[in-house]
């Protein structure tokens, strides 16, 4: 029977433990900022390339792809890795990835590019973050998509709806190669990569650690959560909210990380470890939860709390559940 507290679920697998640290998701945890010497190749090749201005959903995915949180991803997803998640919640080599990560533009944009060629990725201030080398660019399939990841054609699902009306015609896929990371002015202490993340556990002593994600405030019943799991697991917390694109109605997150750091002083010191996630949440449920458990992975979680209809939007049009409350346990147990 399902747990409607939560669940937590052992990432370790059969993979040995890097030095004393779960390994990350694919074995190796990719970074794709580049040295000082190719910064300088690319900057001054991108004087010559096409640009493109990303959106906020965009920025989220290329700063995980950047430091690491999506490895074993090296970049924006090719067809074949496109089409083999969808079908199977798997890269095309068999490494299981639930969620599409593709870079799309407007048919426009689509028609000045080419496979082979290289485009500069940017803030909206102009700021040049990468380069993505193209291998590939097709049209979207948004119908396919949206039953596929969602389950669902209702736009009163934010994903569906995003996809419907704010996401461009075409997906184009490539290799990346970071120049520098998206910026930030704000927690910037608690921005924390994965290596970060690791380097903290590795200098604590920390061997296990449970990951729990939240959009919003830390209630007093998933404080009691994280403490029993921390007990059950005999592990430290990472307590990780997703600070990206979140669901439409949110509490802003510059509220929502003022409670979370006022909470952190009630879990037993040196115990409990609060770092921001800049996620682009999509709202996919079951999908979206491996998703985040594969992520939580490569910040060096062996465990991870799922919670009633996790990552779930809420009621469709008809006013029932878009997933069933424990379907996301499902998938992960």
């Amino acid at each position: 029977m399902a747990d409607p507290m939560g669940v937590r679920r052992d990432l370790s697998g059969r993979n040995e433990a890097l030095k004393h640290l779960v390994m990350p998701h694919g074995g190796e945890l990719v970074h794709l900022t580049v040295d000082e010497d190719r910064k300088d190749v690319l900057k001054d090749l991108s004087l010559h390339i096409p640009s493109i201005i990303l959106s906020e959903r965009q920025l989220c995915d290329l700063e995980l792809l950047m430091n690491g949180a999506f490895s074993p991803l090296t970049g924006f997803m090719a067809n074949p890795d496109y089409e083999s998640v969808l079908d199977r919640l798997s890269l095309q080599d068999g490494t299981i990835w639930p969620m599409p990560i593709c870079l799309d533009v407007s048919e426009t944009e689509a028609s000045r590019l080419e496979s082979g060629q290289s485009l500069a990725l940017r803030d909206p201030e102009g700021f040049m973050l990468a380069v993505m080398h193209v291998e590939e660019i097709w049209l979207i399939d948004k119908k396919r998509e949206a039953q596929t990841i969602y389950g669902a054609m209702d736009t009163t699902h934010p994903g569906v709806d995003y996809l419907f009306h704010k996401t461009g015609s075409h997906y184009i896929g490539g290799r990346v190669e970071g120049i520098n990371m998206p910026l930030h002015f704000d927690f910037k202490h608690l921005r924390l990569t994965p290596r970060e993340v690791r380097a903290v556990c590795a200098k604590l002593g920390w061997r296990r650690m449970v990951g729990f994600q939240t959009r919003n405030p830390l209630h007093r019943a998933q404080f009691e959560m994280t403490l029993r799991a921390m007990r059950e697991a005999k592990a430290n917390l990472l307590l990780q909210p997703v600070v990206g694109h979140t669901k439409p109605g949110d509490i802003d997150y510059y509220t929502r990380v003022r409670c979370y750091q006022s909470a952190s002083r009630h879990y037993p010191p040196n115990m409990m470890l609060l770092s921001l996630l800049p996620l682009a949440m999509r709202m996919a449920g079951p999908r979206e939860a491996l998703w985040h458990a594969l992520i939580r992975k490569n910040y060096g979680c062996t465990h991870f709390i799922v919670g009633r209809d996790h990552a779930g939007p809420g009621l469709n049009k008809e006013g029932r559940p878009f997933y069933e409350p424990y379907a996301s346990q499902e998938l992960l147990s």
